[in-house]
């Protein structure tokens, strides 16, 4: 019996990992979780996994919820999700949370030598160089949740890395993928949201749209393999079957495949190196599919898969400010401040206006997110 520990337990991956629990409820057990504002949600799930452990975002919903679960052990805020993230008896730690608060919880994880199914890109993004110290330093195992880094890593069991010339990352193109730049200038919110393949949250699915998303992926491939970013390419890829593949230097290239369903990564990043059987998962069909199409990426159509391109390569506190920029602007297109277009302009300025520090440490990381924000709120 696994003991999991998850951050971001009412979103997107953290709903779609509670189901995977709860499928296999023989082999794993939710001992502790985070959840954000959404207490009622945090109470169903209270009522169906009894865990040990919950935090929550609010000092006034943890006091509620402690009163009306009085053998539960109830906490909040920042302090609460490094209590999730280092619980003593969890085995593994999930770290599902959105954005670059999961940063810290997850240093305080690996400091306790706890193996993390990570599916928060901002954590590497951020701070991959001190992630990954930091595991390698205790020795610990940072297994990818997010289904193009699943797809390396699978397609990377029994190889050895330096066979490898290159890393593909495939991308769906996201809700915009046959509009021109030109076409995008008016698209709403709810426009934007309506993804072609994937079930996600509003700010990944936007990021989908922008192709941020990919760009955040890129930096997160270059940490988990250790590869330069002239290594990482990316192809549009409709039908999001092909997850992602490896290209080694005889000229083989191997492709991990499947229907597009968040549980599998998760899954498998449960059960490493074993693999369980996928219930409610619909079974790959190529002959039903019948053709895959592959288009090569324009970075001029997708501004901000050039732009994470560019910051990764910088370095230092450029991808920091990439994302602190990014959430900042989605949040203010998905409120209805901005245009879908400004959201890359806001990033690019937020880049241009940087002066970059190449060996941040956690506090200047921290530093440089806050001042990276107060500045895209100053253009609003």
């Amino acid at each position: 019996m696994k003991k999991i520990s998850l951050l971001g337990a009412t979103g997107s991956i953290g709903q779609q990992t509670l189901d995977v629990i709860e499928h296999h409820s023989e082999d794993f057990t939710l001992v502790a979780f985070s959840a954000g504002r959404n207490i009622e949600e945090t109470r169903k799930i209270i009522h169906k996994f009894h865990p040990e452990l919950v935090s929550v975002q609010e000092k006034d919903d943890a006091l509620r919820l402690q009163a009306e679960f009085p053998f539960l052990n109830v906490t909040y805020g920042e302090e609460g999700l490094v209590e999730v993230a280092v619980y003593p008896v969890a085995h593994i730690l999930v770290n599902a949370v959105l954005g670059s608060v999961g940063l810290f919880p997850t240093m305080q994880a690996i400091e306790a030598g706890k193996t993390i199914a990570i599916a928060n890109k901002e954590t590497l993004v951020t701070a991959g160089h001190l992630v990954m110290e930091a595991a390698q330093k205790h020795h610990v195992s940072l297994l990818p949740v997010d289904s193009e880094h699943s797809a390396i890593f699978q397609c990377l069991q029994g190889e050895q890395s330096k066979n490898i010339e290159r890393l593909i990352l495939t991308a769906s193109g996201g809700s915009f993928r046959d509009r021109s730049r030109e076409e995008l200038k008016h698209v709403s919110v709810k426009e934007a949201l309506n993804h072609p393949n994937w079930s996600m949250g509003a700010k990944i699915t936007i990021d989908s749209a922008t192709m941020m998303n990919k760009g955040l992926e890129v930096i997160e491939a270059h940490w988990l393999f250790h590869l330069p970013y002239e290594q990482i390419d990316v192809i549009l890829h409709r039908e999001s079957i092909i997850h992602s593949m490896v290209e080694f230097h005889d000229s083989s290239v191997i492709a991990q495949l499947g229907t597009p369903d968040m549980r599998v990564p998760i899954q498998y990043a449960l059960t490493y190196p074993d693999r369980f059987v996928q219930l409610g998962s619909k079974r790959l069909n190529l002959v039903e599919i019948g053709k895959l199409h592959f288009e090569k990426m324009d970075l001029d159509r997708f501004r901000m898969l050039a732009l994470a391109y560019q910051a990764g390569k910088a370095g230092g506190t450029m991808p920091t400010v990439l994302n602190a920029a990014n959430e900042e602007a989605v949040a203010a297109f998905l409120a209805g401040k901005i245009s879908f277009l400004q959201i890359d302009g806001l990033v690019e300025r937020s880049l241009e206006q940087h002066k970059q520090i190449l060996h941040p440490d956690l506090e200047t990381i921290q530093q440089t997110d806050k001042e990276t924000r107060i500045f895209v709120h100053s253009l609003l």
